[in-house]
């Protein structure tokens, strides 16, 4: 008997996990994103494409955003031009998708300083979900909220241009 309700119960379980929808994933079904802008100082990223802007957020930035990222643990935000080269939906920090920095510019840079790029950036989401951080608090990534996220995540593929300005 207690093997029987033993089943019967994983099963119902797993049908249940089965009809509720897996929220962090969203689907996007609108025109393709082809660019992204960030524009560091105004604390602002756009999602462009059909020669327009498809959608706007607010930002968080490494812990010192002014300049370019040079060295490894710097606290900046590179600036430049970059793509969209992987995508992660186990990150600490709810989704995220990487940047591709750091380019040979980078790491010829950090290396005439003779210190590592660092690596590592990406756009992300939150350390808490139900939290929205009003610093700059990353090690150089980009920072939404977690709702946002999930909207940009399901919105921008891997290889997508993305421009960080100062």
């Amino acid at each position: 008997m207690k093997r029987r309700h033993l089943i019967l119960g994983g099963a119902s379980i797993a049908t249940l996990g089965a009809c509720s929808p897996d929220t962090k994933f969203k689907r996007y079904n609108g025109p393709p994103v082809t660019g992204i802008v960030v524009n560091k100082g105004e604390r602002k990223m756009y999602l462009l494409g059909e020669g327009r802007v498809l959608k706007d957020y607010g930002i968080r930035l490494g812990f010192a955003p002014s300049g370019h990222k040079e060295i490894e643990g710097d606290g900046r935000t590179p600036e430049g031009v970059y793509r969209i080269d992987r995508r992660n939906p186990n990150s600490r920090f709810h989704l995220s998708l990487g940047i591709s920095y750091p380019n040979a510019d980078d790491i010829a840079h950090a290396r005439s300083l003779g210190k590592s790029p660092g690596g590592d950036i990406f756009i992300h989401g939150q350390r808490h979900f139900l939290r929205r951080d009003t610093d700059d608090w990353t090690w150089g990534c980009i920072s939404v909220s977690n709702e946002e996220m999930e909207h940009i995540y399901a919105m921008v593929e891997t290889g997508t241009p993305i421009a960080i300005n100062p």
